[in-house]
């Protein structure tokens, strides 16, 4: 089943009020990963006044959030809710917050922390996973780069090439087999000789 995750580890900054807001957004595929992740940022910012988190992930289905300080509601659930808007599972976001001397309200803790974990998000991008299998197609290396525009355009995926005794382009693939476009896209084969009383039309076809 495909679903949609955080690209890279990224971090992103925003300002308001002379509070700092630093965004820290990274895939994770489980809630240890993901607990490991809040533990590195607290080492990392240990004078911080708040750092603040949500994340969810897939296997099993399981989503947390933290205030870490803040009023109940005006930060954690705002950054969880940043990523159930956009579909990301797997995915955490940890923003720290550098207390700038001005109070901002509910309203304005709420806006501050939406768009810090928004701009994480377009840091780090996004990305669509789907389970794949991997196959080796076998393809002279002169039809390479034409051979993996096709596939791309039948819905494949071309991983990796690398030139064995027999080259052979490495290919993800969702389903099915791969060895139809090769035939689709592979030019005949040259006959090893012509029939001398063959019509010229037929001999020039065979060539072609």
């Amino acid at each position: 089943m495909d679903y949609l995750t955080l690209k890279a580890a990224a971090d992103a900054e925003y300002t308001v009020n002379r509070s700092r807001f630093i965004a820290h957004a990274s895939p994770v595929e489980s809630a240890e990963e993901a607990n490991v992740f809040i533990q590195e940022i607290r080492r990392q910012y240990p004078d911080a006044t708040h750092n603040v988190f949500a994340f969810q992930v897939r296997q099993p289905e399981y989503a947390r959030y933290s205030d870490d300080g803040e009023p109940s509601g005006t930060s954690g659930m705002p950054v969880l809710q940043v990523l159930k808007g956009r579909g990301l599972t797997d995915s955490i976001i940890v923003v720290t917050r550098y207390f700038g001397g001005i109070l901002l309200g509910t309203g304005g803790l709420v806006r501050a922390y939406t768009q810090s974990a928004v701009l994480g998000v377009e840091a780090a991008g996004i990305v669509c996973m789907r389970q794949c299998a991997a196959m080796v197609c076998p393809c002279p290396y002169a039809f390479y780069e034409r051979f993996g525009r096709l596939l791309e355009k039948h819905g494949y995926h071309p991983i990796k090439f690398k030139d064995w005794i027999k080259i052979g382009a490495f290919v993800g693939v969702v389903s099915g087999i791969v060895a139809w476009l090769m035939l689709l896209f592979m030019p005949a084969p040259k006959p090893a000789s012509a029939q001398t009383d063959a019509p010229p039309a037929q001999v020039e076809k065979a060539s072609s």
